[in-house]
């Protein structure tokens, strides 16, 4: 473990965050990505001040917010002598579809463990990462697919190389730096916003939680509790998301040096944080009737394409909250749109073909 993975003693936030900038990272992602304000949408919401963070427009291979995440687990110190990308994750996994333009980027081979039948025509995230040159093991289930990541590394290391397995999601203390990052840009963006507003509601999509628990400890280190997080489950209860998001913040701040600080519990408890399974419907990947229409009203009102496994879930929550209580005076609404538009595609295109 290098030196910026583990500090020698425990820090202050401001050290934190000094830290954070200077960990070094492969670059991907085109940032910052802009923060729009949606008149139309905010109508539809019945809300005077709505706004989407576009991390759909991360640009690196379609973008999304794998891309921020990846920065970090695929930093220059931990490719040393790597010559082989393994990870894992569904038929259309948002993270291997990144992973694997990552290493044709880089120049390494790459192995995806995905579980399903192999496609007979891969579309969407299918297509992809076969297009970025990765080799694509299909198993039958879910829980197969770590045991088979181990087999592949044993396999690449056997033929003399050396792989690098990613977590599924790079949903790890160290890939959540990348939206502990990308709170502190969100927070540069929502203070230069001249709408009378001092507290936001900020929903996002999530599973694996890396996204999530990066965001949390960003709000942290920053002191800031007037934005309320609002994770909206894509498959897991509402009680494994904030566990699992908490988790991951605090293992983010042991990379950043505050391991052992009472202080930085306590403000990663102090952040302002709700979770929602509410819109998970009858699983992982299935869009429910209120997620097409979110799809929809964002589609038609902002030009803006959700996904159907992550965004379009979100985009429900948001939408039920505002129906239910919408905001109060000097309250702002926004949706953090982590990307996964190929999964749209792939679903309309199967739809076509049927």
């Amino acid at each position: 473990m290098s030196a910026h993975e583990r500090p020698a003693e425990p820090r202050t936030h401001e050290d934190a965050i000094d830290r954070l900038r200077a960990w070094p990272r492969t670059h991907f992602a085109h940032l910052p990505t802009p923060l729009i304000r949606t008149e139309r949408l905010g109508e539809r919401l019945g809300v005077g001040n709505a706004y989407v963070k576009m991390d759909a427009e991360t640009g690196f291979a379609l973008g999304g917010n794998k891309v921020r995440k990846l920065e970090f687990e695929l930093a220059p110190s931990r490719l040393e002598g790597i010559t082989c990308l393994i990870t894992a994750g569904g038929p259309q996994s948002n993270h291997c579809r990144v992973t694997a333009a990552a290493a044709a980027r880089l120049g390494l081979d790459c192995v995806l463990v995905l579980n399903g039948p192999e496609p007979t025509a891969p579309t969407g995230n299918a297509l992809l990462p076969r297009l970025f040159g990765a080799t694509v093991v299909t198993v039958e289930d879910r829980s197969d697919r770590g045991p088979t990541m181990d087999r592949e590394a044993e396999r690449v290391s056997a033929g003399g190389g050396r792989a690098l397995v990613v977590p599924i999601g790079a949903s790890t203390g160290l890939g959540s730096l990348g939206y502990t990052l990308c709170a502190l840009e969100l927070l540069e963006q929502l203070d230069s916003c001249d709408d009378g507003c001092t507290e936001t509601l900020l929903f996002v999509s999530s599973s694996s939680c890396g996204t999530l628990g990066g965001l949390v400890l960003g709000l942290a280190l920053a002191g800031r509790t007037d934005v309320h997080l609002v994770g909206v489950s894509a498959d897991a209860s509402a009680e494994e998301l904030t566990r699992t998001s908490l988790t991951l913040a605090a293992e983010g701040a042991t990379l950043l040096g505050l391991d052992g600080s009472s202080e930085a519990r306590r403000s990663i408890e102090a952040v302002p944080l709700t979770t929602d399974d509410t819109q998970v419907g009858i699983g992982y990947g299935v869009p429910t009737p209120a997620a097409e229409a979110a799809t929809q009203d964002f589609a038609r009102l902002e030009g803006i394409v959700l996904d159907p496994t992550y965004s379009s879930k979100a985009a429900a929550g948001m939408i039920q909250w505002m129906e239910k209580g919408g905001l109060r005076d000097g309250q702002r609404a926004v949706f953090l749109h982590t990307g996964g538009a190929p999964g749209l595609l792939a679903g309309a295109l199967s739809r076509t073909s049927s």
